[in-house]
């Protein structure tokens, strides 16, 4: 079995539109600050050293992440739609599709896109399934483009995973949809509120996560026949949670 990490890092990164910041306490640093509260200093520490710790400060959607339907809008499906500690176990661990997406278009995945690479790799999409689509944006990952060149998702090719019984879609760019500046032009110059956000809203109608910033797909090395582990870090409340993304690939794939 191989384990294959499908993450980006949490560090400051020109690809992070918000800052990311980690302060670094030293194992001496961290002597001082232990014993602080009993009068103690690092002299008083084996090798003058103690514990290190780092301070992070972030958002919960830096990095690779699970986005949960309480990201989407208030409502899913009728209800008060789930925050990410509220979404079941058994939806981050299941067989893993990977869709290769990098035909030379500019243009958000499509439906079409969808179906046809579902048909170049002869298989057929099964419930619970995690798949994971490679555009080859993460190759962009620590650069100011990463956030600004990638092609993202339509609502129809969401929709028709979705409604096969697939729960978790993942993306290797920094966002789902189009990119932003694209997605607002494409509003001013149309007026059509569909233009903004549309796989994101797809999930007020029927509930789904999505995982962004995926990274290493190629690594895989398959398109089916591996795990996918994705479970989201349990942020109270929150419309989303990091994620350490594992693909586990058989070692027959040799």
């Amino acid at each position: 079995m191989r384990f294959v990490d499908l993450s980006v890092a949490v560090e400051p990164s020109p690809s992070e539109p918000v800052p990311v910041e980690i302060t670094y306490v030293t194992h001496a640093e961290g002597a001082d600050l232990l014993g602080g509260p009993a009068g103690l200093d690092r002299r008083h520490f084996p090798d003058g050293k103690g514990l290190s710790l780092e301070h992070v400060t972030l958002t919960s959607h830096t990095a690779t992440h699970v986005d949960a339907p309480a990201h989407y809008g208030p409502l899913c499906e009728g209800k008060t739609a789930r925050t990410i500690d509220a979404m079941p176990l058994e939806w981050f661990h299941g067989h893993g599709v990977l869709l290769n997406c990098t035909n030379a278009s500019e243009r958000p995945v499509s439906e079409h896109d969808v179906r046809s690479e579902l048909d170049r790799i002869g298989y057929q999409i099964r419930p619970g399934d995690i798949v994971l689509l490679h555009t080859g944006a993460d190759r962009l990952w620590g650069t100011p483009e990463y956030f600004t060149d990638f092609r993202g998702v339509t609502r129809e090719a969401t929709a028709c995973l979705v409604e096969q019984g697939v729960r978790v879609i993942g993306v290797d760019s920094f966002g789902f949809d189009a990119p932003f500046q694209k997605m607002l032009a494409d509003y001013q110059a149309s007026g059509d509120q569909d233009a903004l956000w549309p796989a994101h809203f797809y999930g007020r109608e029927r509930e789904y996560c999505q995982i962004e910033r995926l990274a290493n797909l190629t690594s895989i090395g398959r398109s089916h026949g591996f795990t996918v582990s994705c479970f989201p870090i349990k942020v109270k409340d929150a419309g989303a949670g990091w994620s350490r993304v594992v693909a586990m690939v058989p070692e027959d794939d040799q």
